[in-house]
């Protein structure tokens, strides 16, 4: 059987988004292409090791349903071509299907094909879920023809083609992957590491991770990934993403992080080597009050503001860092630098010596907003070279757009990582300050504080660009004139008008001239 080509991949997995279009919101689609395209996948391979169990024992039947011989189990009368057969109330017979695997397989995936409405016939036809699963069944999805980091990577293109077009749902459920590829790329993950995110989305940040150790051909199988979402559909979404990616060692758990942190150790909260996070920006509905005198300490440097749950979500990170190995890099507004009214929350945080570097991002990376955002890295036990002291880097300008897109190139990110690497000074890009200093700028950590922008490349730019500009419309000016003077001639030559044309010859001469 010949492998399923990327773009073959790809053309695929939108497809079937294409049928939904003009039948419910592209916020919507990955209610019901994700399940789908998963117990898909669960089916074929479920077949896959079928059909190798019955050859390694001779055709022996009994042999091959033996769980042994497969990841996950799936009950005959829930099989994806059971599900195909079923003509009217398809919704209801796939949504049995997904509830009898999920029994099936209570320990890893209960819970893990959400809460769609299949059943909801204004919404989806039968005729429109016989069309999807006839699309669906296409494609045999088996690890022969896919393997695992395959889909897995035709997976995050579906992601990230349903933020494109879900538009302003789309911040929620998926952070630009050159950003998360930097952040990574920042802490540099280690085998063996435990990684967090407590606003994991679909899981990008903590997958991050897995291919930046695939690239490296570092051990990976054996790094431990936990998440936490609020959202139950986009949680199902990151455990079903690490399954496709091949991940068996990980945890997503549903719930809000600031009123119900799910990864707790008695007492306290769990530790982890690794944080990545992308929280929700300056949310205003958090239970502010049960924070103040919060279980777990996290309001170790203060209470935040009801409108502003930021300072919440970094003391929360804070306290989820590994004693000597903790490092996270956090995606923030700008406003956490320097607003006034969690200044105190701020100078108890550097006067901590936990800021490590401060990043200053371009606008235009998030979803229908030119917003530019900062990236926070904090280390517990900082390099001795480096206590007592802040990075600071002003990347505003590394960034490049395209199809109405910005991102990071890989020339970016290498400039940037080599700065925080290597921990130096460079005009008009990065600056070193001791905490002293800082703190004769009353705390404030905004960035052209500290790192002034190259002004005299500022001007050459735009002298360059005045320059251009004027030359082009001086030529279109010229252009025009020549074209006018012989319509003039020829109009005052066809009437006999000498003294008309005297002029225009005077005309012409004079912008000639210029």
């Amino acid at each position: 059987m010949t492998p399923i080509s990327h773009q073959q991949l790809e053309s695929y997995l939108w497809g079937a988004a294409t049928l939904l279009r003009g039948t419910i919101d592209a916020g919507d689609y990955k209610q019901f292409i994700f399940p789908l395209l998963f117990y898909k996948r669960l089916c074929d391979v479920f077949d896959e090791e079928t059909q190798i169990a019955l050859a390694e024992s001779g055709g022996d039947r009994g042999f091959a349903a033996y769980p042994e011989n497969h990841r996950f189990q799936v009950p005959t009368e829930a099989h994806w071509g059971e599900a195909r057969q079923v003509t009217t109330n398809v919704g209801r017979a796939l949504q049995k299907a997904m509830r009898d695997i999920e029994r099936a397989n209570p320990e890893t995936l209960y819970g893990i094909f959400g809460d769609a409405q299949w059943t909801n016939k204004d919404r989806l036809s039968d005729a429109m879920l016989r069309d999807l699963v006839e699309h669906f069944s296409t494609l045999d999805l088996t690890l022969v023809n896919l393997p695992e980091d395959e889909l897995g990577n035709g997976y995050e293109y579906l992601i990230k083609k349903f933020a494109d077009d879900s538009g302003h749902t789309a911040a929620e459920f998926y952070t630009n992957r050159t950003v998360v590829h930097l952040m990574t790329e920042m802490l540099e993950p280690q085998p063996g590491e435990s990684i967090y995110d407590p606003t994991c989305g679909s899981g990008g940040m903590l997958l991050s991770c897995i291919a930046h150790l695939r690239r490296q051909d570092k051990e990976w199988r054996n790094v431990r990934l936990y998440g936490q979402e609020r959202n139950l559909m986009t949680s199902s979404i990151a455990r079903m993403n690490c399954f496709l990616h091949g991940i068996e060692d990980f945890r997503i758990e549903r719930g809000d992080t600031l009123s119900e942190p799910k990864f707790v150790q008695g007492d306290r909260l769990m530790c982890f080597d690794v944080v990545l996070a992308n929280p929700p920006y300056s949310i205003k509905q958090w239970d502010r009050d049960a924070f103040a005198s919060d279980p777990w300490g996290r309001n170790l440097y203060g209470t935040p503001p009801q409108g502003r749950a930021d300072y919440a979500f970094w003391q929360h990170i804070l306290l989820s860092l590994a004693p000597k190995t903790g490092r996270c890099a956090i995606l923030f507004p700008h406003g956490v630098l320097f607003r006034q009214e969690e200044a105190d929350m701020r100078r108890k945080l550097i006067e901590a010596d936990a800021i490590e570097c401060v990043l200053g991002l371009g606008p235009n990376l998030f979803y229908n907003s030119p917003m530019e955002a900062c990236v926070v890295v904090c280390r517990t036990a900082k390099p001795k070279a480096r206590k007592g002291r802040i990075l600071f880097i002003n990347a505003v300008n590394e960034v490049t757009r395209e199809r109405a897109q910005s991102f990071l190139t890989d020339d970016h990110i290498e400039r940037i990582v080599a700065a925080y690497r290597e921990f130096r000074e460079e005009p008009g890009f990065t600056r070193v300050a001791t905490l002293e200093e800082i703190g004769q700028r009353e705390f404030n950590l905004s960035i052209p504080l500290y790192v002034a922008p190259a002004i005299s490349v500022v001007k050459e730019e735009r002298a360059d660009y005045n320059t251009d500009r004027l030359e082009a419309a001086l030529g279109a000016w010229l252009r025009s004139s020549s074209e006018l003077r012989q319509t003039l001639r020829e109009l005052f030559e066809g009437q006999g008008v000498t003294g008309e044309r005297s002029r225009t010859e005077e005309l012409a001469q004079g912008t000639q001239q210029i």
